[in-house]
């Protein structure tokens, strides 16, 4: 973030973010926070300390609370790591994407595989017991043996949580509009079910379609996004999902994106904004929660949503008839054909 925008001056716009938005915030104790997008860990570990300690007296932190900073493999060492975790950063999520030369170069990265080892390494010295590795597969000309060699170097670093996704070509982006070869159908399902039974090997729970952990491990965080709860976003390009229970909606807030465009702002940091209605709120409640592993209740989506159950009966029984999930009187239970064709799955929550 240095060298890009001044330091004071994004953290006092932060800090004006997050009083404009207080008022939309209800008062019950901060659970978690999640310092990622761009590059965070440039950022000094005293303006972390700053900004947590400003947080901390408009908003209740949790006695348990999960403060994650994203970091990148080539931007840190031992004395910053240690450094935030004396500011107050409790969790690290680590990209490493990858442990072999030629994919990281593919991929644009700015680390090699000995930084990327040697970053999680000055983690756990600089004392983190907690940290997740970012780790990707169906890269291009990827082999099974690759994969799996990522895979098996990640969990030698002792992981207690592992985000391990697929490669998607994201429109806008120079592999989407200059396609590189990608592994063929057949590879990619066999390294992600060789991989799948590797994790589970060494005690790491599948919990969410990307994301493994340990016992008691998942990204607190992450998992609020899955079950369609309720965050706050400041900064630029942060987004923001929050219930008003007294219209009884859901708003969806986006921030300025470029960070000098976001501090020109001054009182006008929101981009954009956005009261779902019922459909957008039914749809996005599946969309996230189908993505966990575990089964889904209909209490939960009354809470998040404000909707009855009987507006999901429909959709369901379609859903039913493919084999995609079963259902009963209290959950819903996504079946292994359901999981493996997810994303026809959430698109009958469409419309």
């Amino acid at each position: 973030m240095r060298g890009e925008v001044p330091e004071q001056a994004y953290l006092q716009a932060l800090i004006q973010d997050l009083e404009q938005d207080l008022s939309l915030v209800s008062q019950n104790e901060l659970v978690s926070i999640f310092f990622g997008g761009g590059t965070p860990s440039l950022f000094s570990a005293k303006g972390i300390e700053t900004l947590l300690t400003e947080i901390n007296q408009r908003i209740r932190f949790a006695n348990d609370i999960e403060i994650t900073l994203e970091a990148n493999p080539g931007t840190v060492e031992q004395q910053r790591f240690y450094d935030y975790r004396q500011a107050g950063i409790n969790r690290l999520s680590i990209g490493i994407q990858s442990f072999q030369a030629d994919k990281l170069k593919q991929l644009g990265r700015i680390h090699d595989a000995d930084e990327a080892e040697r970053a999680v390494n000055a983690a756990t010295q600089a004392g983190f017991s907690n940290f997740n590795l970012d780790l990707m597969h169906g890269l291009p000309q990827q082999t099974l043996d690759d994969a799996l060699y990522d895979l098996q170097k990640a969990l030698s670093l002792n992981p207690q949580h592992l985000s391990w996704y697929q490669l998607t070509l994201e429109p806008n982006t120079l592999f989407y509009r200059q396609a590189p070869t990608l592994p063929e159908e057949e590879t990619l399902l066999n390294i992600q079910q060789q991989g799948h039974e590797l994790l589970l090997q060494h005690n790491l729970q599948h919990y969410e379609v990307s994301a493994y952990a340990k016992a008691e491990q998942q990204c607190r965080h992450n998992v609020n996004y899955w079950e369609f709860g309720d965050y706050l976003g400041i900064g630029a390009g942060a987004h923001s999902k929050l219930t008003n229970t007294e219209n009884n909606n859901i708003l969806r807030i986006m921030k300025h994106k470029h960070p000098k465009q976001y501090l020109q702002s001054l009182d006008k940091f929101i981009q954009e904004q956005t009261v779902l209605n019922e459909n957008d709120v039914s749809f996005e409640f599946m969309l996230n929660v189908l993505r966990l592993q575990k089964s889904i209740s209909f209490s939960l989506y009354e809470t998040r949503t404000g909707l009855a159950r009987e507006t999901l009966f429909a959709k369901l029984e379609q859903a039913k008839a493919k084999e995609l999930l079963n259902w009963d009187a209290d959950k819903i239970y996504v079946t292994s054909h359901g999981r493996r064709f997810l994303n026809d799955l959430q698109a009958i929550f469409l419309h």
